[in-house]
């Protein structure tokens, strides 16, 4: 592991006010991150659950047409897969026990909140019914892109939106179907062509848990679909996914990816940990380098207790000469940022 320099929470749920009086705010974590006029900004997923309890009964609240409804599903009907999912023992099929949104969050040097805006990126669409999730903010020109995962009847996709200045956002529609989530698109054209890299989800696995890269003339039309790289260490074996959006070093691309190993209790989601590859700079097809196990792992209280235990989820980086400050959900609670030396991270990337 790379030695932290600083290790902070920025932001809890008891900061974030929650957006309707019928719900509670669970959960402040997995932020997008930007500069914008020499200032940090944080695109935050807010997660808010029911705030009424009905003794026997699971509340699981979705966005409609107009506001927001709940159902209210009997506990012999339903079986949970962890605190965040649930099944319908009828039918089989998932929901969640919250919903999210987007929320915008100035924090200044980065390691504490200025400011909580009324600004907020809310579910428009019945492939957002269940909430949107853990934005991604890349910089492409002038404008900032947004890629965050939206979640429905119809499963887990990738939406697309931008805003020029955070405070209105245009949204441009699905860009990868389910089971798709984790995309990051890279600052620039390479050859002409934009690059983001996903992770397909397929529900069975012939393979360890991969990440692809997708090519586009215009982000909106993507092909030439391929793998990029598989889960090799047991501390990613059971999921891994993009992290921060990729960006220039010495080299080549650095991309901080997370990964998860799974508990042997099938209630528990397992340990999530962080890693870094680096990848070509004319072709990100090729991963020069990796580091050989994590450079990230829960630590401290914020990280290892919270609504789900022991996660670190990095999101977003800003640079500061030889700092990367690296900003990242903790245990699915909490947006928390680390500080490292950028000179050490490139040093324990070894060569594939």
């Amino acid at each position: 592991m790379l030695k932290r320099l600083v290790t902070q929470c920025v932001v809890r749920p008891e900061d974030i006010p929650s957006s309707d009086e019928r719900l509670e705010v669970i959960g402040t974590f997995n932020p997008a991150v930007a500069m914008v006029d020499g200032e940090v900004v944080l695109l935050v997923r807010v997660a808010e659950a029911w705030l009424e309890r009905r003794p026997g009964y699971h509340s699981v609240p979705r966005y409609i047409p107009g506001g927001l409804d709940v159902e209210w599903l009997a506990e012999d009907e339903v079986h949970y897969i962890d605190p965040r999912v649930l099944h319908t023992k009828a039918t089989a099929l998932t929901r969640l026990t919250f919903v999210s949104h987007l929320r915008v969050i100035h924090c200044g040097d980065g390691r504490q909140i200025e400011r909580v805006d009324d600004v907020t990126l809310m579910p428009e669409c019945q492939e957002e019914e269940f909430g949107i999730e853990d934005p991604r903010i890349t910089k492409i020109g002038d404008v900032y892109y947004i890629t965050y995962v939206a979640v429905s009847r119809h499963g887990v996709a990738t939406a697309l939106a931008s805003t020029d200045d955070f405070r209105t956002f245009r949204r441009h529609g699905i860009m990868f179907p389910p089971q798709n989530k984790d995309v990051l698109l890279f600052p620039e054209t390479i050859n002409g062509e934009y690059v983001a890299l996903h992770r397909p989800d397929p529900s069975a696995h012939f393979s360890p848990p991969e990440m692809w890269l997708a090519w586009s003339p215009d982000l909106v039309h993507w092909g030439k679909h391929e793998p990029l790289h598989s889960a090799g260490g047991t501390w990613e074996m059971s999921r891994i996914g993009g992290g921060i959006p990729p960006f220039r070093v010495e080299g080549g691309w650095l991309e901080i990816y997370h990964g998860n190993t799974k508990s042997s209790d099938v209630h528990d989601v397992g340990t999530y940990s962080a890693a870094a590859l680096l990848l070509d700079e004319h072709n990100p097809r090729r991963v020069l380098k990796r580091t050989p196990s994590p450079i990230m792992i829960p630590e401290v209280d914020f990280e290892r207790r919270g609504f789900i235990h022991n996660v670190v989820f990095p999101t977003g980086v800003v640079e500061r000469d030889d700092v990367l400050q690296v900003h990242y959900g903790a245990a699915d609670t909490y947006c928390g940022v680390v500080e490292f030396s950028k000179t050490e991270l490139l040093a324990a990337l070894q060569t594939m």
